[in-house]
């Protein structure tokens, strides 16, 4: 029973209520010719079965009557309690509960991802997500899949609706993943994602290639097409197996914790106009962390000269253990 559904039982309920007053009330007026309050009287102390005296004597007709009277309360009495007991056994009261304390996580959410879609694609993102200790929200309109996410933070509708992503609030996110079924509706989504946060970064999959110009068009910032991952995976399985297997291995070392980060040079860090050889020794001596190359303005310096100096808002590429990575990127 959805809340929208008892809450319209209720008012029925209500409505049965005052008109089994009205009934009695008329009824006893007319049968028994007593004054409106008399009749007030009667009808409650019978409805509620509290087992005080008659206010006068009944006849024949009140009798009957009365009976009357009870057993259609008796009815409405067993209609509203089966109605309440339904909605807290079928799970509605806690559903309700768990929605509030949604709203609360996401309202305290800043900077966060939005993930739209938790199918075969999604869980992967979710899984990484966890493990580099993101915050962010998931949003999938299939129930069984939101059952399936236990400890995430997620909200149960269509991702292409604007009141669905500003519950997930995408006013406040950084980033959002587009990994819905179809083109189709990543398209859309892109192109509603877009018009509620034009500073959004949203990175969305693509089944196929020539869909890719509309979703850039559309605004999304990288497109990724799990047909052409996977091909270049398995021609890479095929010709540099070693190349894979240690990638692979790196991934799985230390639980799954290596991975290659990028590290923001900040304006007025202490690291702002010196040089990559100074960055290199403490990041490697402090953190066992290497630095791979550097990212200036889009245009990628691999393995940067130890004379090159960085420079604000440098994106410089290091490979290590996440916690650590996250750790260098506070001295920044």
């Amino acid at each position: 029973m959805e809340i929208k559904g008892f809450r319209k039982n209720l008012i029925i309920i209500l409505l049965l209520i005052l008109t089994l007053i009205t009934y009695g009330v008329v009824g006893y007026e007319i049968i028994e010719g007593w004054s409106l309050l008399d009749a007030i009287y009667m009808v409650v102390i019978t409805l509620t079965t509290v087992g005080f005296r008659e206010v006068h004597e009944l006849s024949g007709a009140g009798m009957i009557f009365t009976v009357s009277l009870i057993l259609l309360g008796t009815g409405v009495l067993f209609y509203g309690l089966s109605t309440v007991a339904g909605f807290v056994l079928e799970g509605d009261l806690p559903e309700i509960w768990r929605r509030r304390k949604m709203e609360r996580k996401i309202k305290r959410l800043k900077n966060h991802f939005i993930v739209c879609g938790a199918g075969d694609t999604g869980k992967y993102v979710i899984a990484e997500l966890i493990k580099a200790g993101e915050g962010f929200v998931v949003v999938d309109n299939n129930p069984q899949r939101v059952k399936e996410l236990p400890d995430v933070i997620f909200v149960e509708g269509d991702a292409t609706q604007d009141t669905v992503l500003k519950e997930a609030g995408i006013d406040k996110a950084q980033g959002l993943v587009a990994t819905l079924p179809t083109d189709a509706e990543n398209l859309f989504l892109v192109v509603t994602a877009r018009s509620l946060n034009p500073n959004l970064r949203i990175i969305t999959q693509c089944l196929h290639e020539e869909t890719i110009p509309k979703m850039i068009k559309a605004g999304a910032d990288k497109v990724v097409s799990p047909a052409m991952i996977g091909g270049l995976r398995i021609a890479s399985e095929l010709i540099r197996p070693a190349v894979v297997d240690f990638l692979d291995t790196m991934l799985r070392e230390g639980g799954g914790r290596l991975r290659v980060e990028e590290v923001t040079i900040r304006k007025g860090s202490r690291y702002e106009g010196k040089s990559v050889g100074e960055l290199k020794r403490f990041a490697e001596e402090k953190f066992s962390v290497l630095i791979l190359a550097v990212n200036r303005k889009g245009r990628h310096i691999f393995n940067p000269p130890p004379e090159e100096k960085l420079e604000a808002e440098d994106r410089v590429i290091v490979m290590g253990e996440m916690d650590k990575c996250r750790l260098l990127e506070k001295q920044m």
